[in-house]
């Protein structure tokens, strides 16, 4: 037991958000980690959140959406409250599932609030809406800090699910009112701590944690790669590879409009593999791209085998949800040693952290990308860029989950 487990060992910590463990990318993955992180050193740690959902939106046996269940989960008392979803999650629909969540859990956390008496709630956006009752723990005595994932509501307009100036300032000011009242907030970007400082929370409370990778799992490999094998490519073609979440903000028709201006190129292949809202649409519209593969989702026991897949990872955002998020998925790329194309626009935090370690391409720009593919398909394949593996330090998991404990623990002083 680790040497400060006995002073924490009767301290409550209440988690409070939509994603979880066990979902397998994303912020369900991470705060799952922070959950089980606490566990370890003492903590009397709880969850308030929704089934696994996450990237496909979709509730997966043996959970179901609309119930209410418990479970023990790696020493987390883990309480899931329904949400409501359905097969096209675009539009309003991306804010009823978490407004939905909101309502169906606020009862539960409230109850856990008032009966456990935690010393701090640590509440996950997203979702912002369960902020309003998460701050309530403030009457009862808790520190309330807020893990800032995704600012979601500049993303939503950002993507289009939200529209109109009118909108957009009613809920800009609400959710500043909400931002100033936490203890303290945690992010996990510089770019997103100026968004939150903007935003009117004072500088001294925001601290920066990066999420991280295994280093010790995700590594370089040699050899046969099964998955090659699967999709019945040789060792001679080259693969440019996209794993994560399908959705808006990752701008995935950046990469696939590149591949149709490459079609003519023998031995090129694309591989998209994950889940997520716009996946359907993009595999009906470029059906006709035969070196354009779709995976499903992959299991933690083949990540690494995934993504040494790659003789190159592509790795697209959204032009105005480009400083929104810091792709957590940018760790497993650097961590597998492959070299990396980046959209990414000068003055943005990515651009920052990967220039000159990666090869980077305006954000929004296929011609660009192909250009760039192209040249280096011309060269051999072997990019001149700095060690990946090395960058890759910084978000090392121990490190990073150490630090975060720690700015808790600061906070709750």
């Amino acid at each position: 037991m680790p040497p400060s487990a006995n002073a924490n060992s009767k301290r409550k910590i209440l988690i409070y958000g939509i994603n979880y463990a066990p979902e397998m990318i994303g912020v369900g993955r991470f705060t799952g980690e922070i959950g089980a992180y606490l566990a370890e050193r003492g903590y009397d740690a709880a969850v308030v959140t929704a089934p696994p959902h996450y990237p496909g939106w979709r509730v997966a046996p043996p959970f179901r959406a609309l119930r209410y269940a418990s479970e023990m989960r790696d020493g987390v008392k883990v309480l899931r409250c329904p949400l409501v979803l359905r097969t096209e999650m675009r539009g309003i629909w991306r804010l009823v599932a978490p407004a939905s969540f909101a309502l169906s859990s606020a009862p539960v956390a409230l109850w856990r609030i008032v009966r456990t008496r935690p010393a701090l709630v640590l509440c996950i956006e997203p979702t912002l809406f369960v902020a309003p009752v998460a701050l309530l723990a403030r009457l009862f005595g808790a520190r309330v800090i807020l893990h800032v994932q995704d600012l979601e509501i500049d993303a939503a307009f950002a993507v289009g699910h939200l529209k109109g100036g009118w909108l957009k300032s009613c809920v800009a000011k609400a959710e500043s009112w909400l931002l100033r009242r936490f203890t303290g907030v945690i992010t996990i970007s510089g770019q997103m701590r100026k968004r939150l400082i903007a935003k009117g929370v004072e500088p001294s409370r925001i601290g920066i944690v990066r999420n991280w990778v295994d280093l010790g799992k995700i590594k370089p490999l040699d050899g046969p790669n099964g998955f090659r094998r699967e999709l019945g490519l040789s060792d001679a073609d080259f693969v440019i590879l996209y794993a994560g979440n399908v959705g808006a903000k990752q701008a995935l028709e950046v990469v696939l409009d590149a591949a149709r201006l490459l079609a003519g190129k023998p031995n090129l292949h694309f591989v998209i593999a994950g889940d997520g809202p716009e996946k359907q649409r993009l595999m009906r519209d470029y059906a006709d791209l035969r070196a354009v593969h779709f995976l499903p989702l992959q299991p933690e026991a083949r990540l690494c085998e995934l993504l040494n897949l790659a003789n190159l990872h592509v790795l697209p955002q959204s032009q105005g949800a480009a400083d929104l998020v810091l792709p957590s998925k940018l760790g497993g790329m650097l961590a597998s040693g492959k070299p990396v194309l980046a959209t990414a626009d000068a003055g943005t935090e990515l651009f920052e952290v990967l220039n000159g370690a990666a090869i980077l391409v305006p954000a929004g720009d296929s011609v660009a990308m192909a250009a760039e593919i192209g040249r280096l398909l011309s060269e051999g394949g072997h990019p001149a860029l700095g060690d990946g593996r090395k960058l890759a330090q910084i978000f090392e998991r121990k490190a990073c989950l150490e630090q975060f404990c720690a700015c808790l623990e600061a906070t709750a002083e």
